[in-house]
This record gives structure tokens, sequence and C-alpha cells, in this order.
């Protein structure tokens, strides 16, 4: 695993679910920090919902102040169709800007069934995906650095 010591790291978060967000977000920055991230150089910022993590994640990525940006939501499908809207343009916003940027834009959205299918995966039986969002945005940024030398 690459030392993250000197990359500069901004989550977006959103407050939608935040039951499961707070957890994902806890474990995205504690990983981060057990491989060097300074905590000075983790950006969290924070949007109503998973459908805005679009925007505050091109915010991101266009301000040339982070390395790499990691997007956490929680979206858990309902008695209508919204679910399935919402999922699908969060996925493509985030895969949008991840193919068109020049730094990595990490997809850290759940899509579940059930609340409890979040919850498995926000630090229940499953773990918690927050500790992958954060190697990945490791591993990405220092793929992404690698065509820089």
């Amino acid at each position: 695993m690459p030392s993250a010591s000197d990359m500069r790291i901004g989550i977006v978060v959103c407050e939608w679910n935040s039951q499961i967000t707070t957890p994902l977000l806890e474990a995205t920055t504690a990983t981060l920090r057990q491989y060097g991230a300074k905590p000075e150089h983790i950006v969290v910022r924070t949007v109503p919902g998973s459908f805005e993590l679009i925007f505050a994640a091109n915010k991101m990525v266009k301000s040339g102040l982070v390395d790499g940006v990691i997007a956490i939501g929680c979206i858990v499908r309902g008695d209508t169709p919204h679910f399935d809207f919402i999922a699908q343009g969060c996925t493509n916003g985030l895969a949008q800007l991840n193919a068109t940027g020049n730094i990595p834009v990490i997809f850290g959205v759940l899509t579940t069934n059930t609340f409890e299918q979040a919850e498995e995966r926000a630090g229940g039986r499953l773990g918690n995906k927050g500790e992958e969002y954060a190697q990945t945005a490791i591993k990405m940024i220092d793929y992404a650095r690698s065509y820089e030398r």
C-alpha cells in the first residue's frame, strides 16, 4: 500500500441517511490516517443528498486543492422509482467526473435494497466499506501520479 503522507484528499459526504454515512466517513478518515495522511490534508464537505455529490465532487476536482476525491453516500430502495433515478444519476455523474477529470473520484455510494443491508456495510457484520474507499483513493492517487513522473 502506498503512503498517503503527501496526499491531499477531499471527501464529500451526504447528510441523508447519516446513520450510515457518518460511520462510513469515520472509517474512511481513520484509514487515510492509518496510511499516513495528515489530518490537515483531509478536506471534508457535506451535501444534503447523494445526487448532490456530483456537484460537490466536481467543485473539489476543479479546485486543484486535492489529489483525489471520495464521494460517500447511501441510497436505500423505497416503494417508488426514486431510488432508480437517484442511483443511476449519481453513478453516471461520478463516473463521468472520474473518466474526464485529472484526479480520481472514488465511488463510495452504497445502493442497497434495505436499510439493514446498508448497516451491514457501515460497520456491521460485513465490515465498513469506508476502509475500502480510503484504500482505493490512496492507490488511485498513486496510480495517477505514476503518469506525472
